[in-house]
């Protein structure tokens, strides 16, 4: 097989399409499709995300420090499309696509109800990198959907059907293909009879 070598690009794919969420009231609650997001520590919690300073959110980001990751389902692929394409300056996107924005913990951007997950984020720093500037954040809180919670107190994203993003498509996760250690771990006997 042979490989060919492309200009310095970004292809890192699939990614996560998510939501994020901010504004300090309701006038100014506006919502943006991001892709360029992930963690980036576990202890203290932090994650980034990346937006165009043209972007309508960048100025609200940059003013009240601080945003909501809202992770993204099948049924909210139609959203994600839109809140991508379209700008708060222009539409409420909450209205336009029929989202419930609730109260979060700890910050006064709001959550997407409809989303089964959201992560309460606190502005650190911002590195302008080019095209995209980071926003270092803080996760202040994490809220999960009690839908996909199971008797054993074990949440199943799994059960509300994310997606990712890849080349310009939104795609489902269908299935697992193994946990975390599955490789090295050992098998189990069976139980004889």
């Amino acid at each position: 097989m042979a490989k060919l070598t492309w200009k310095p690009g970004t292809m890192v794919y699939p990614i996560p399409a998510v939501l994020v969420t901010c504004g300090d009231c309701e006038e100014n609650y506006n919502i943006i499709t991001i892709a360029w997001t992930g963690t980036v520590c576990s202890d203290p919690a932090m994650t980034y995300i990346s937006v165009r300073p043209e972007r309508h959110s960048y100025e609200i980001i940059e003013r009240t420090k601080e945003f909501v990751i809202n992770l993204t389902t099948e049924a909210l692929v139609k959203a994600t499309d839109y809140c991508g394409v379209k700008s708060g300056r222009d539409v409420n996107k909450f209205l336009e696509m029929n989202l419930t924005p609730s109260p979060a913990s700890k910050v006064k951007a709001p959550l997407i109800q409809e989303s089964p997950v959201n992560i309460e984020c606190q502005v650190e720093k911002i590195l302008k990198l080019g095209s995209h500037d980071m926003f270092l954040a803080k996760v202040l809180a994490v809220n999960v959907d009690d839908t996909y919670m199971d008797h054993k107190n074990k949440f199943h994203l799994d059960a509300s059907n994310p997606i990712c993003y890849s080349h310009g498509q939104y795609y489902g996760l269908k299935k697992s293909l193994g946990g975390f250690g599955f490789s090295v771990a050992k098998k189990k006997k069976g139980s004889r009879k």
